[in-house]
């Protein structure tokens, strides 16, 4: 049984990004009540990799993030490292995609997709 979560705010999303997001869900039927889970894990050039992918199932000791009708779930230990982060969407001539803007990180590698604390 999941722990009662308490919606915060550890983790900003731009406009850009949101609508980015469900435009995403829209193209490929991903059901409406499915979070956005955000995630790091170890591995990448500079250590540990910034993860997104959709998912139903709220986990025991996730952290909610709610804007404008889109939920982010996000543990405990991805938490600790994304503290203060804004999630943003590129879409300019140096590539589209989304971009981690974490304070934590104090080295990233070229590509942007990995960092270290």
């Amino acid at each position: 049984m999941v722990n009662e979560t308490t919606i915060r705010n550890d983790i900003e999303i731009t406009e850009k990004a949101i609508k980015q997001v469900k435009k995403i869900k829209d193209e490929n039927s991903i059901p409406e009540d499915y979070a956005l889970r955000v995630g790091v894990k170890g591995g990448g050039c500079s250590g540990l990799t910034y993860q997104l992918g959709f998912d139903g199932e709220l986990k025991d000791g996730d952290t909610v993030i709610e804007k404008d009708g889109l939920k982010l779930y996000v543990d405990g230990k991805s938490l600790f490292y994304l503290s203060g982060t804004i999630l943003d969407f590129s879409d300019g001539l140096n590539g589209r995609g989304f971009i981690f803007n974490n304070p934590n990180a104090t080295k990233t590698c070229g590509c942007g997709e990995s960092f270290g604390v």
